[in-house]
């Protein structure tokens, strides 16, 4: 089956990349794993992460038309608190970490809003439950991509111009050929500060299977059951760190040693310390008259995935069970053990399952903080973002879109390192969505040319969607111009540049309105 442009996997950036791609009247192509498209916004249940400058600037035009959408779905809903409903920028969680944290199941709803009229229409074909498991490559050019339906098995081959990686994984990439990097890069290789002494590419982020607990009553008469597996997991020791993984301990933030975590505000290492529980927080119950009880989302510490990877392994199914079990076990210590500030143990909790779309409460997905990564003609490093090390923001002559983070690493599966580090505000270089020799594969997701430690910035959610988004009009911009993108970054970056913004893609941060 032929198509102009293929998009491969259905995460976040997938979905704008086919948006950006079908709005150019392109027919488009485009498989996702799970059955819902959004990747770490919805099948990984994870809430915006954005940078603080986000209600004015930081995101392209249809990312802020996202955030619009979701807080105009709470306002109509009659439920709603009429007098939050009249806030400009409420946050439907009242969540800590993101400004507009909400629930999976309305994500994917707005996300197939904007999908629904370009399928309607035929610009986009979409599959679901299908991945990619061959390929045809001539001459550097990928002719044809084979993909897969997990449940029928049955196969098709997919013929492009173009075609771009959007899973989460980066999982095209090995299928295609293309030179790519994962895990930890030495020193020598990137000049990195805080780089390792000697590559691994099996050191890979932690990932964490989300679960969705909703705060019952005190009166209530739920018992929970306790998983299998619970005693082997409740004494795992946490590495660096002279505490166990099931507790209110975990590693500081910054160097070894250790921090007190608690349930809520000023229950951790000092009165102004904010509590787990309205850390990821999609439901307060204030934001409601009918008193509906309140909802979370468990992406902690103490659910991080670190003893194995679930890519380029052969015990990646194991640890994908293992994952799962690990936040069953959190769950379960959080019901019955977990210290109270009152003294007692146990919270009244439960798993909402009807909020991820599952049977379980647990997210479709495991949340991916770390993918494959292309090699690009540019790699983004540590020394040009963090402000440690460097003097000023990242500003490139390239510039494809705005980001910030700050550079959080999670807790690695081999040296299990773990920091995070402030950074500049910075940009998304052209050159480092460019493969170094694939004509047509373009990355739309987390896999551009970045680091194992840059990537702990450049993953956020409107960072993602930013790339999507750009990774479709490159395809698209290459095929009315008739030129590959590396002649694009030769050739036509300024007449590009000057395409995006009419699109609504910032491709510079404007500073005259923040404080660095």
């Amino acid at each position: 089956m032929k198509y102009d442009i293929a998009v491969i996997g259905g995460s976040l950036g997938g979905v704008q990349a086919a948006l950006s791609a079908a709005k150019e009247n392109k027919k488009v192509y485009m498989c996702e794993q799970s059955d819902w498209v959004g990747g770490q916004l919805t099948s990984q249940a994870v809430p915006p992460d954005e940078n603080k400058w986000i209600e004015e600037q930081g995101g392209t035009k249809t990312y802020h038309e996202f955030r619009k959408a979701v807080r105009d779905y709470y306002r109509a809903l009659p439920e709603f608190n009429p007098e939050v409903a009249k806030t400009e920028n409420f946050c439907p969680g009242n969540s800590w970490v993101s400004r507009i944290a909400h629930e999976p199941v309305v994500a994917v709803k707005i996300l197939d809003d904007m999908l629904a009229p370009y399928i309607e229409d035929g610009r986009i074909e979409l599959d679901y439950e299908t991945v990619a498991v061959d390929s045809t490559v001539e001459n550097d050019i990928i002719k044809a991509v084979t993909v897969k339906n997990l449940n029928t098995g049955e196969e098709k081959v997919i013929e492009a111009e173009y075609f771009l990686d959007a899973t989460d994984l980066g999982d095209l990439l090995p299928v295609v050929g293309a030179e790519f990097r994962t895990g930890a890069e030495s020193k020598a290789m990137t000049g990195e500060p805080e780089a390792a002494d000697e590559a691994d590419p099996e050191d890979l982020q932690a990932i964490t299977w989300v679960a969705a607990l909703e705060m019952l009553p005190e009166d209530s008469d739920y018992v929970p059951e306790k998983p299998e597996k619970y005693d082997y997991y409740a004494s795992i020791d946490v590495p660096h760190c002279d505490c166990r993984l099931l507790s209110w301990y975990t590693n500081k933030l910054q160097g070894p040693g250790t921090r007190r975590l608690g349930m809520f505000d000023g229950e951790g290492n000092d009165p102004a310390s904010k509590g787990l529980w309205n850390y990821r927080r999609i439901i307060d119950t204030p934001n409601y008259t009918d008193g509906r009880n309140e909802v979370t989302l468990l992406n902690w510490p103490q659910n991080d995935y670190w003893m194995g990877n679930i890519f380029d392994d052969s015990d990646a199914e194991t640890h994908l069970q293992r994952a799962r079990e690990l936040t069953l076990c959190a769950v379960y210590w959080l019901q019955t053990e977990a210290l109270r500030a009152d003294g007692g143990k146990g919270y009244k909790v439960r798993l909402r399952p009807d909020i991820m779309g599952t049977e379980d409460g647990l997210a479709k997905m495991p949340y991916i903080r770390e993918s494959r990564r292309i090699i690009a003609k540019r790699l983004i490093c540590e020394q040009e973002i963090v402000r440690d090390f460097a003097e000023k923001p990242l500003m490139v002559e390239d510039s494809v879109g705005v980001g910030h983070y700050s550079m959080d690493l999670h807790m690695t599966t081999k040296s299990h390192n773990h920091f995070m580090r402030k950074t500049w505000p910075f940009e998304i270089p052209l050159s480092a969505m460019i493969p170094v020799r694939l004509k047509n594969l373009i990355p739309a997701c987390k896999n551009i040319g970045c680091t194992h430690l840059t990537g702990g910035c450049y993953r956020l959610h409107p960072i993602e969607w930013n790339i999507g988004e750009v990774a479709g009009y490159i395809a698209s911009y290459c095929m009315d111009k008739r030129f590959t993108p590396a002649e694009l970054l030769e050739k036509e970056v300024a007449s590009f540049q000057a395409f995006l913004e009419e699109k609504g893609v910032q491709l510079h941060w404007d500073f005259s309105r923040m404080e660095l």
